[in-house]
């Protein structure tokens, strides 16, 4: 069921850039099962395409991986290298949807996540901050949150590592500001 966009306040349809200025893309994983660490990545762009209604949207986004920061130039070393990410073969992670669906307040936009040179569906929960403007005269933003959990071992990063060290489990998370096209 989709939500009709009429009771989405100030919604418009249109192409927007994502803003890496106002964006964050972050990961969660745990440590030795007893903490987490945490990451992002400074280097993204994308665009979303808001159709008349919602669920006829569209997400797309380029992540460049050397672009890993985690407050610790060691362990960003190790996990940039080939044990994990191995930027020099694996240079980008991309997100591409195939679909937008309702789930009451929130939506769930389904996809395509590549990782690792390795392709596997994925699902984000995602909770819509809104549209309003921008800073400019005339400018129009939106916002939007959204997580998912993926396992490593799917797209075969760090399998060498026991999950008693580094859990198979991350999280996802990405908070977007996007601005309209003209």
């Amino acid at each position: 069921m989709s939500a009709p966009t009429t009771e989405i306040p100030g919604y418009i349809a249109g192409t927007w850039a994502i803003d890496p200025v106002h964006s964050e893309v972050s990961f969660v994983t745990r440590h030795l099962g007893v903490s987490k660490v945490r990451g992002r990545f400074t280097e993204f762009e994308g665009q979303i395409v808001t159709g008349e209604d919602i669920t006829g949207s569209s997400v797309t986004a380029t992540i460049q991986a050397s672009s890993l920061h985690t407050k610790n130039e060691q362990r960003d070393a190790h996990v940039k290298g080939e044990e994990f990410l191995d930027v020099e073969r694996f240079p980008t992670l991309s997100f591409r949807s195939t679909g937008i669906r309702a789930e009451g307040e929130r939506y769930v936009i389904d996809g395509e996540l590549t990782l690792h040179g390795v392709t596997k569906p994925v699902s984000l929960q995602a909770e819509l901050g809104g549209f309003g403007d921008g800073m400019t005269e005339g400018s129009k933003v939106l916002g939007v949150e959204a997580t998912t959990e993926i396992s490593r071992s799917d797209f075969e990063v760090g399998t060498q590592f026991p999950t008693a060290v580094v859990s198979d489990k991350v999280t996802i998370q990405l908070e977007i500001e996007a601005l309209l096209q003209s």
